[in-house]
């Protein structure tokens, strides 16, 4: 692999937002064989296994962060996937879907208020590092989760190159 670049970049428009839409969790191993774009290999076109997503639809404090660290003394390069979620409201059923989403490594498609998704923990999963179950002090107060999710990966999180349905994914949304 080639460690030259190839290309520049411009100075962008202004026309992109922060925050995320929603997430969708996806069970460790269940992607399958993944197919790349054949012009850009670093974005995902499809899964060959037809995967099925649990998408959390999410709003205001939640974020997606990439922390890269690189050593020229090891020679490595390491890309750190932090997914942070709040997830308003307390539920029995929710209560127990954090338990599970603990308890595994799910892949998670993390969808941009710019329409992009990344697809994090492709390789490796993502774990709950942390979180909290919050009840509130005052009425208006915030009940319900916080949870932090990390991962390492070799590469970024790709991009998912079409819509999720497009790419083989089935989407079971909530009740």
């Amino acid at each position: 692999m080639s460690c030259d670049i190839s290309r520049g970049r411009l100075e962008p428009c202004k026309d992109s937002v922060g925050g995320l839409n929603a997430v969708y969790f996806i069970n460790k191993g269940d992607l399958g064989v993944v197919g790349y774009d054949a012009t850009n290999t670093d974005a995902i076109d499809s899964f060959a296994s037809s995967p099925t997503a649990y998408k959390f639809d999410i709003k205001g404090g939640s974020t997606y962060t990439e922390n890269i660290t690189s050593s020229r003394e090891n020679g490595t390069t390491t890309f750190e996937q932090v997914l942070e979620l709040q997830l308003t409201k307390l539920t029995k059923e929710d209560h127990k879907t954090v338990k599970l989403l603990a308890y595994g490594s799910p892949h998670i498609l993390v969808e941009d208020n710019n329409g992009n998704v990344f697809v994090a923990g492709l390789e490796h999963g993502m774990d709950i590092s942390g979180g909290t179950i919050v009840s509130g002090a005052a009425m208006g107060d915030m009940s319900g989760y916080t949870l932090t999710f990390s991962g390492m990966e070799r590469v970024p999180a790709n991009f998912l190159d079409d819509t999720i349905t497009a790419a083989g994914i089935s989407v079971t949304e909530g009740v």
